[in-house]
């Protein structure tokens, strides 16, 4: 993810992935992706600090104006960039580590109603296909790759790929940046 030792910044991030992507500006107002996240950097914020009414009220207008529904107590890494944005919804539990990107649709949902962990745990540098859906506290290792459509309820290794209910493992060197 690095270029010279230097950290990305998140609009590189999301130049690397978008090749429509043409300009900070553009990015910076017109990707839903951008705006939820800006609101779920004050909404995490206030959730961890005790005003949880405040932080769902923040999402709950950025989910009517973006099609993208985050609740504010998960946590989320850096440069996280959901591309295309409509349907995708992530649970309370989930936690998303830094570099990754899911497409329109996706799911990481719950499958218990008791307060335990019980969303996805996503590593760093994954990629979530457009449709899929992730249940339950399950961990998709770094440099994985779930396809589109996919429902996905066991772990997934890391350097992987999961399509068609099955894993294929990738060698690091020709898929992990």
């Amino acid at each position: 993810m690095a270029k010279n030792n230097k950290e990305e910044t998140y609009y590189q991030s999301i130049k690397r992935r978008d090749p429509a992507a043409r300009s900070n500006l553009e990015i910076f107002l017109l990707y839903p992706s951008v705006k939820i996240m800006r609101r779920y950097r004050i909404a995490h914020y206030l959730w961890k600090h005790g005003c949880k009414f405040l932080a769902e009220w923040i999402m709950e207008v950025g989910k009517k104006r973006t099609g993208i529904e985050i609740h504010p107590g998960c946590q989320i890494g850096k440069n996280l960039f959901i591309d295309h944005g409509s349907g995708v919804v992530i649970g309370e539990t989930a936690i998303i580590g830094d570099n990754c990107t899911l497409y329109h649709g996706v799911t990481l949902g719950g499958t218990r109603f008791d307060k335990v962990k019980r969303h996805p745990t996503l590593g760093n540098c994954v990629m979530v296909g457009a449709g899929a859906i992730l249940l339950g506290d399950i961990t998709i290792g770094d440099c994985s790759r779930i396809g589109a459509n996919e429902v996905v309820r066991h772990d997934v290794p890391p350097q992987s790929v999961y399509v068609n209910g099955k894993v294929i493992m990738l060698e690091k060197e020709k898929h992990c940046e």
